[in-house]
């Protein structure tokens, strides 16, 4: 029984996909028949080529229209409004501003956009065309009686092209996502593949040549910071209006300040000495999956909140008096050895034009955590 558990768990099962990509097809083959896989690998063919027209296409459109579409929403000098909002009012705030201000996403949506519309055209017009084509130069004749053995084997052939196909195709999407996530658990499993190593090696590693090990990490750093962004842009929306106790309450707070600095600091010690830690939200989310989302004003009314309601709370105050102030999410260390979900916030200060971290939620605990030395080794920005 242990030997049968340690064979079962010896087991890769990214080797067993591609391998069943690979045999599927020529199973297929061999029941199809030659002209039944011939029909297949023209389709195959077909959908390949329209779609390698379809992203070609879809990339050069995009690099022209996404300019005019940035200038022409900057034009529009569409602004958030600050005032109580809908969901769908809010996520339409969120993501017209952020196709606006952010290229990544400006070009990911576009390209999509446009590549299911030119896909979706291309095989309208020309999928008759080249089937017909490509089927008259390899399909191969069925007798009506079913597969002959010939039949069979020119299936099996067949199949073994459409199946080998399917097999690369494979390897190079996880190829990727190994080449852009390769310190994650499941980019170590994929590479802990044999079949993989080989079909990496030896087909998709020489055709890209040294572009995405090159390209990749500087790519991914950009999607990251994006992403940070987009995730900050949620919270301008949804914290957009301002109660006017809060703002009150934020000018009362900082009126001693002379900087932006001791305004900041000043919100960063009322917020985290006024705030309690609500522990039974915590235990509701953990225990029971449940999760109370709460706006600024619930928390500056109830004077409890867990880690993002500081970070919106403060947010939302630092704004009020006129700090720019974002919104992060990411990992916290926990004191113990590990890292957990966590929020802090960060202020821009103009006397020495940078961005600082802080972490209201962290008061209590003592220390100083609003811009120590090494804040980022027990905080990790969400990537």
């Amino acid at each position: 029984m242990s030997e049968m558990s340690a064979a079962w768990s010896n087991l890769n099962f990214i080797s067993i996909a591609i391998a069943a990509a690979f045999l599927v097809s020529v199973v297929q083959g061999v029941l199809r028949g030659g002209s039944g896989s011939a029909r297949r690998l023209v389709a195959m063919l077909t959908d390949g080529l329209i779609a390698l027209i379809s992203i070609y296409a879809a990339w050069k459109g995009v690099q022209l229209v996404s300019p005019l579409l940035q200038a022409w929403l900057k034009q529009q000098n569409l602004q958030i409004p600050a005032a109580p909002m809908g969901m769908f009012k809010q996520l339409y705030y969120t993501m017209v501003t952020s196709v606006r201000d952010f290229p990544l996403l400006r070009f990911g949506v576009l390209f999509l956009i446009g590549y299911v519309v030119i896909k979706q055209l291309l095989h309208v017009l020309l999928d008759p065309l080249l089937r017909r084509v490509l089927a008259q130069r390899i399909a191969l004749r069925q007798s009506a009686g079913g597969p002959t053995l010939l039949s069979s084997t020119a299936g099996a052939a067949l199949g073994a092209v459409v199946g080998a196909a399917r097999a690369l195709m494979l390897i190079a999407v996880l190829f990727i996502f190994v080449t852009f996530f390769p310190h994650t658990p499941v980019a170590s499993y994929i590479q802990a593949s044999q079949m993989y190593q080989k079909g990496a090696e030896k087909v998709i590693a020489p055709f890209t040549g040294d572009f995405l090990a090159e390209k990749a990490p500087v790519f991914t750093r950009a999607v990251e910071q994006e992403f940070g962004n987009i995730l900050q842009r949620k919270y301008e929306v949804l914290d957009a209006n301002i109660p006017d106790d809060i703002s009150a309450a934020a000018r009362e707070v900082t009126a001693a300040g002379t900087t932006d600095e001791d305004k900041a600091r000043l919100l960063y010690q009322w917020v985290g000495t006024r705030v309690q830690y609500d522990w039974d939200k915590v235990n509701l989310y953990e225990q029971q999956r449940i999760w109370r989302e709460q706006t600024p004003e619930d928390t500056f009314a109830t004077r409890k909140g867990v880690c993002i309601d500081y970070s919106r709370l403060y947010a939302v105050m630092a704004r009020s008096v006129g700090l720019d102030v974002k919104v992060v999410t990411g990992l916290g260390y926990d004191g113990q050895g590990s890292y957990g979900p966590h929020a802090w916030n960060e202020v821009y200060l103009k006397e020495t034009d940078s961005w600082v971290p802080l972490d209201s939620t962290w008061v209590a605990s003592g220390g100083n955590w609003f811009n120590p030395p090494n804040f980022d080794q027990t905080h990790i920005k969400e990537a």
